[in-house]
């Protein structure tokens, strides 16, 4: 009970850090001037009260990626060490990803007949404004590098070369074909520690299952790497607790600060007003697949009640919309499902750390219906196969998008040129990606989530979980379920030793049929 007490405050308190972060991006300008056109110290104040703030936002991200490789790693490889035989692992592999992928598709769909439906595109551009985004078809490169190594934490050369950086729409169009095959080269590796220095988690993924199942066959040889496993798997989830306790300030420096340079810019209400409807739109389809239809798998397959679920799993919601990055909230989202709904510590090993690499429901849908939106500014009507083309695409391509701010943007550019759309239009959307994208990453966690619990029936029953560090030591004369096999003790070939000598002259004494073996 006061492990739930304990976790209900500190949802309160991460809700109560956002909002009071809201409110106070929404009073800088006021306060420091910044909203006065003609005074520039104002605005120089406003940003310099942003300083810490950023620095702040930036330290607690920073923290939650620390954990991520790790914690992958580990949580991966103490998932299949606890299934006991890597034969096991079939079948709730298979679930994973077939749960992934299905609801991946629904997002789209749900997406696209939205998108159809409300038709945001229809006349919400004026010639004017056409015009200006068409006029800035040669310089778009510069624009849209810059704002992606921004995000990226890269130099825009580096984005320009990852887009072969030729003519922009004249580069070599991105197809199905090639997805796939990036996509299948994306599971493995040449180099294990650049992977795990640029989080590509999907290779160090497959290797923990591959390396650990490998350990699973080595039965009595390798149980002190085993147990290296568990219990770095143990140590990092208390890590993730103890970092937790500062999560409501650390959620108000980066929330604030994010708003805050929204707000001072005078941008955000002027964008939102012209992409209001595309804004509605997206938000509307991830109401739905959030609210209907995750909620109805997820009672349909563990009879769970998808809504309180939910508030069991809100501190990792509140940090995926404040962080904008599932990686970055996995720690939350892994530490909640365990400690506060009660999720199969196997499952969560297992299913968590792919669905944050594989499972992007909300970035698809929100793909899905940014190309048809485009394609309505342009006056361009997709036919019925072209929209298939989007659905696919956006759907592969959602897949393979890095679990990081705003990297639907970067796929973005393949679901456009696969039905032949201008991606200078992507400017349009740009200013509001950044809003949107926190929606779309709390749908993409919560999905997450309900997939761990899905899948879980999957498991085999009569194999424990690894136990957390709470609850993974034994009782006196038992053995963890959680643990590998130990090998029997040998039997000693010395004489038991003697009784003492109290207990010599206690009872009748020896008959000379009751004389020790050694004295006969």
């Amino acid at each position: 009970m006061a492990g739930e007490k304990s976790s209900n405050r500190l949802t309160i308190a991460i809700a109560i850090a956002i909002v009071l972060a809201i409110v106070t991006a929404m009073l800088l300008p006021v306060v420091t001037g910044a909203n006065d056109p003609d005074s520039e110290n104002g605005m120089l104040n406003a940003e310099r009260l942003l300083i810490p703030l950023q620095i702040g936002g930036e330290i607690f991200l920073r923290v939650l990626k620390m954990l991520v490789v790790p914690l992958v790693v580990t949580s991966v490889m103490a998932g299949v060490i606890g299934l006991g035989d890597v034969r096991k692992l079939g079948k709730p592999g298979l679930a994973a990803v077939g749960y992934y992928f299905c609801t991946t598709v629904l997002a789209v769909i749900i997406g696209i007949v939205l998108v159809n439906i409300v038709q945001p595109g229809r006349g919400s551009l004026g010639e004017e404004d056409r015009q200006r985004v068409e006029s800035q078809a040669a310089g778009i490169n510069q624009t849209l590098y810059h704002h992606l190594a921004e995000q990226l934490n890269v130099s825009d050369e580096e984005i320009a070369e990852a887009f072969g950086d030729q003519e922009y729409v004249e580069r070599k169009s991105p197809n199905i074909g090639r997805i796939i095959e990036n996509l299948a080269t994306m599971l493995f590796t040449d180099n294990l520690v650049r992977s795990a220095a640029e989080t590509e988690l999907l290779p160090l993924i497959v290797f923990s299952i591959l390396f650990a199942g490998l350990l699973t066959t080595m039965i009595g040889r390798v149980h002190t790497i085993q147990q290296l496993i568990l219990e770095l798997n143990d140590a990092l989830m208390t890590f993730v607790l103890f970092v937790m306790k500062f999560a409501p300030l650390g959620i108000f420096c980066l929330v604030a600060a994010r708003f805050g340079a929204a707000n001072i810019s005078g941008t955000l209400w002027q964008e939102l007003r012209q992409t209001g409807g595309y804004s509605f739109t997206v938000l509307l389809g991830l109401g739905v697949h959030a609210f209907v239809v995750l909620p109805a798998l997820l009672y349909v397959f563990t009879r769970r009640n998808p809504y309180r679920y939910m508030l069991q799993l809100s501190q990792a919601l509140l940090t995926a919309f404040s962080t904008a990055s599932s990686s970055a909230t996995l720690p939350v989202t892994m530490e909640a499902a365990v400690e506060n709904a009660k999720v199969n510590r196997k499952s969560v090993d297992f299913v968590l750390p792919l669905g944050a690499t594989i499972n992007m429901d909300g970035t698809a849908l929100y793909e899905a219906v940014a190309a048809i939106f485009i394609a309505q500014l342009v006056g361009q009507d997709l036919t019925f196969a072209e929209q298939i083309t989007v659905a696919i695409t956006a759907t592969l391509a959602a897949i393979g998008a890095a679990g990081i701010p705003e990297a639907g943007l970067v796929t973005m550019i393949i679901v456009l040129t696969a039905v032949g759309l201008p991606t200078e239009y992507i400017s349009v959307i740009l200013a509001v990606d950044w809003l949107l994208d926190r929606f779309r990453t709390t749908v993409n966690v919560f999905g997450d989530a309900v997939g761990a619990a899905v899948v879980e029936k999957t498991f085999p029953p009569d194999v424990a979980t690894p136990a957390i560090a709470a609850a993974s030591s034994p009782e006196p004369g038992k053995v963890s379920p959680s643990s590998p096999p130990i090998a029997a003790p040998k039997p000693s070939l010395d004489p038991p030793p003697p009784p003492p000598a109290e207990a010599a002259t206690e009872g009748p004494s020896p008959t000379a049929g009751d004389e020790p073996a050694a004295e006969k």
